[in-house]
């Protein structure tokens, strides 16, 4: 199949003013200026609209907590255990929310999702399309595993006379698990070496050992300062791959954080200061972070923003001062790249998933249509009346 007649934004190697993209077994087979080949009835005459890669949304509970369903559609924190790293969000994922099909009218090809905050350690995220007949089939990946700092777990255990009441204690639980994995999976591998009994079977340590060999990243729930740079220093002490989620105040320490090579992926950004943690939160950390070196992805942490509106959240970091290029790169390659992804989805590259998406505008203006999104190479919406 051929999407022909385009103005193709491939993100990562510029704009083909106008061109052709083949698509062969749900996979981009050719990026190329001109005309195609040849033409038959299968192929999408764009009309000189624009085309780009999918939208990526690094950071989301979609699926996990239900359109319009109340309690009975919440599956996004099991808080009645602070450690729970063995939690797989597909056995929780809804895939027949209606937010992903709002998703897919937007141009969101993918989101990562899972677990919520009320844990010190909540359980694992994947990145998944946001249109299929499964969560098995919607699957790309595990991509991390959740941790959480701050507010959200004190509030959560306070009234239980249960730890943690402190970040101290937060911070305390988390090591613990680490080093507690650490410990089994060293042990296992010596009874591998010396065939000796293994070590009894933990299975929070068995999905710890993932993250801690480099396989998962890390996602850290931080906005304060001072608990960011606890993430910080929890991931360098344990040698993590890690990813700061929200870190609103990372405009405060943004030349630390620069530093450090960290990555954030920032937002929900059309929000209120609803929480104390917030009172600090600024619609130009996007633009301070990168500014200071800090890779930063823009999240809307469905449902605290409607997925819907990541384009909006992009603009709104663009008019607070983020390079609209850079705007684009952190709802697009940078989210595919935080979530380990970027092998897949991203940008618009020959050998990546055909997620594609048509609008009849500039992507950050808020008027612009999404008149066509493709998934896997098949046509998943098209806008009704788009001629």
């Amino acid at each position: 199949m051929y999407i022909y007649n385009a103005r193709i934004d491939t993100v990562t190697n510029g704009v083909i003013p106008h061109g052709y993209v083949s698509v062969e077994k749900g996979r981009i087979a050719e990026v190329s200026e001109g005309e195609p080949p040849r033409i038959s009835a299968e192929d999408i005459d764009c009309g000189g609209c624009l085309l780009m890669p999918g939208l990526i949304d690094s950071h989301s509970h979609i699926g996990l907590i239900g359109d319009g369903q109340g309690p009975e559609g919440e599956d996004v924190n099991e808080d009645t255990d602070p450690i729970t790293p063995h939690l797989r969000t597909i056995d929780g994922l809804c895939f027949n929310d209606g937010y992903f099909h709002d998703a897919v009218k937007t141009g969101v090809t993918c989101a990562v999702t899972g677990c919520g905050s009320a844990n010190p350690i909540g359980g694992d995220f994947i990145a998944v399309k946001t249109y299929g007949r499964c969560a098995d089939e919607m699957l790309i990946r595990r991509a991390a595993i959740k941790f959480a700092l701050g507010e959200n777990p004190k509030v959560t255990y306070r009234d239980r006379d249960e730890a943690p009441v402190t970040r101290m204690a937060s911070a305390a639980l988390i090591r613990e698990a680490l080093f507690t994995a650490r410990r089994y999976m060293e042990d296992k591998l010596a009874a591998e070496e010396n065939d000796d009994d293994m070590p009894d079977f933990d299975m929070k340590s068995e999905a710890l050992i993932p993250l801690l060999k480099g396989g998962l990243k890390a996602h850290f729930h931080c906005h304060r300062a001072d608990d960011i740079m606890t993430a910080v220093r929890i991931a360098e002490e344990f040698d993590l791959d890690y990813v700061l989620i929200h870190c609103t105040e990372g405009h405060i320490i943004a030349d630390i954080l620069g530093e450090k090579h960290a990555v954030a992926a920032v937002g929900p950004i059309i929000c209120d200061r609803g929480k104390p943690e917030l009172a600090h939160s600024t619609v130009k950390n996007a633009a301070e972070l990168h500014a200071h070196g800090v890779k930063v992805s823009i999240c809307t942490d469905h449902p605290e923003v409607p997925v819907d509106y990541l384009p909006a959240s992009a603009a709104f970091c663009v008019k607070a001062g983020l390079p609209r290029s850079e705007a684009i790169r952190a709802i697009t390659i940078n989210a595919a790249e935080t979530a380990g992804i970027a092998d897949r989805v991203g940008s618009i590259e020959k050998g990546k998933d055909a997620d594609l998406i048509l609008l009849d505008g500039d992507l950050l203006d808020i008027m612009t249509n999404t008149i066509m999104t493709i998934i896997g190479g098949k046509v998943v919406y098209v806008r009704a009346n788009s001629n």
